[in-house]
């Protein structure tokens, strides 16, 4: 949740998102939601082990054009790259409280059931009224949700933002945290506080729970590794910092270690490799909104290294996440229910925050987000000229392809001609940077290949080094 959406000026958000195709949320039977609810006994989690993992997040752009404040999902094999589910468009769309969401959390509780949170935020009014309820859905699947509910955590008549959850096996009850305002000793900063509950239904008064006196929002904490509850939250300096405790005892956890920050990071996210002993830090960036950046390290260290934009590829646009590891079986039944893209991004090797767009009719590459970023969106169709070959739709502009012209690339409308097939016609390639990434030779001009140069797209002979990283593409989501 944005610290400078806290600033005092206008911040009223337009509701962009006709366009998207809205699921609505479908209800279980009283059976299934009995299940899920009955969660105050622990219990085994599936047998399944988990082997994949899943994001929550809802989507901002820099001129709104993608701004929806409804749950969108996607799924990785590995935590890095990202296959965004329903076209990128809404799985769930709220209903209750004000209207919209951001800040989705999800967590399994001990049972092997779901819980899915968010915080509330009206779609079209002020950014933070007073709230003191968030919303939550149950799954057993990850695929059918229960019907949407609010739940009171906060007792202050102050915002409630991005809520988590932990389970705390000394009271027997999940803590929800959620960051707010609060006044101790005549001072009133952002601090983050908890509320404990057994059903999701009700809750305990709130209580604080870490205060570093610096105005700290976004937490989350993973609890009981290596002995050690590591709680992650945004400083005042604009730092994603890491405390830690033996205990769950609110106002038990000391900060750690310093923390890492890109200019306008908020909302740590931490997520474990399921094959390596290494541990993932995500922030969110919010100037401009809609990208993510990625740390990898040692949690019990605290030693963090920024990951350079080829190791990883975010949903498109996407904000505030949650990631949580599930089963193979969970995995498939999301792509099953929802469906992965029907459109790819390309992202340059060698300039790994720039993809492959169309900019006033020319080929180019720019880096993300930008609007419309739509432009950045292509049908990878069967080769004009040759079906063993692919040709590159454009989304936003439907029959018209990248064609070279004057070994510049353009978007043209497709005039059927053999010359307009030939040139919007290219041949994948292992990537000639790198062979896990991809290439593109020109069918009509087989000793040339798509690259940029200065930012544009056009085909050259390759012949060095810049040229080969020029060349390479990662073609993705």
């Amino acid at each position: 949740m944005s610290l400078s959406h806290d600033s005092g000026h206008s911040r009223s958000r337009p509701y962009f998102t006709a366009w998207l195709a809205r699921v609505v949320t479908v209800s279980l039977t009283a059976a299934a939601l009995t299940a899920v609810t009955a969660v105050t006994t622990p219990a085994a989690v599936a047998a399944e082990a988990d082997s994949a993992y899943a994001m929550a997040y809802f989507t901002e752009s820099p001129d709104r054009l993608a701004n929806a404040d409804d749950v969108h999902f996607a799924v990785s094999d590995d935590a890095l790259e990202w296959t965004p589910l329903n076209n990128n468009t809404a799985v769930i769309d709220p209903q209750l409280g004000t209207g919209g969401i951001r800040d989705p959390f999800l967590y399994r509780l001990q049972n092997g059931s779901w819980v899915l949170l968010a915080t509330d935020i009206c779609r079209t009014c002020a950014f933070d009224p007073a709230n003191q309820n968030i919303h939550v859905w149950m799954s057993t699947d990850m695929v059918t949700w229960s019907a949407e509910r609010m739940l009171r955590v906060n007792n202050n008549t102050s915002f409630t933002w991005a809520p988590s959850v932990y389970w705390d096996p000394g009271r027997g009850q999940y803590g929800v945290l959620f960051s707010t305002n609060q006044t101790v000793n005549g001072s009133t900063r952002l601090m983050s506080m908890v509320s404990y509950t057994s059903d999701f239904v009700t809750t305990t008064a709130p209580q604080v729970f870490y205060d570093g006196g610096t105005g700290e929002i976004d937490t989350h904490l993973v609890t009981n590794v290596g002995g050690w509850n590591y709680l992650y939250i945004r400083d005042g300096a604009g730092k994603l910092t890491g405390t830690r405790s033996r205990s769950l005892e609110p106002g038990s956890f000391v900060k750690y270690t310093d923390g890492v920050s890109v200019t306008c990071t908020e909302a740590p996210t931490l997520v474990k490799s399921l094959t390596s002993s290494t541990w993932y830090l995500w922030g969110d960036n919010f100037c401009p909104n809609g990208r993510f950046y990625a740390w990898q390290g040692d949690i019990a260290q605290g030693n963090w290294t920024l990951l350079n934009d080829n190791a990883y590829t975010a949903p498109v646009l996407g904000k505030h996440n949650t990631i949580a590891t599930i089963t193979a079986t969970e995995r498939n039944n999301m792509m099953t229910r929802w469906g992965g893209t029907n459109w790819n991004r390309l992202k340059s090797w060698n300039f790994p925050g720039r993809y492959i767009r169309h900019a006033g009719s020319q080929g180019r590459i720019d880096e993300m987000p930008f609007d419309p970023y739509q432009d950045s969106q292509w049908r990878l169709r069967p080769g004009l000229a040759d079906a063993a070959g692919v040709s590159f739709e454009s989304v936003n502009n439907p029959g018209q392809f990248l064609r070279h012209a004057a070994f510049n690339i353009v978007l043209a409308p497709n005039d059927n001609s053999a010359l307009f097939r030939a040139d919007a016609t290219f041949y994948r390639t292992a990537g000639l940077a790198n062979a896990n990434w991809t290439s593109f030779r020109s069918y009509n001009f087989p000793d040339r290949y798509l690259r940029h140069s200065g930012y544009q797209l056009r085909i050259d002979p390759i012949t060095d080094g810049l040229g080969r990283d020029d060349a390479t593409f990662h073609v993705g989501y």
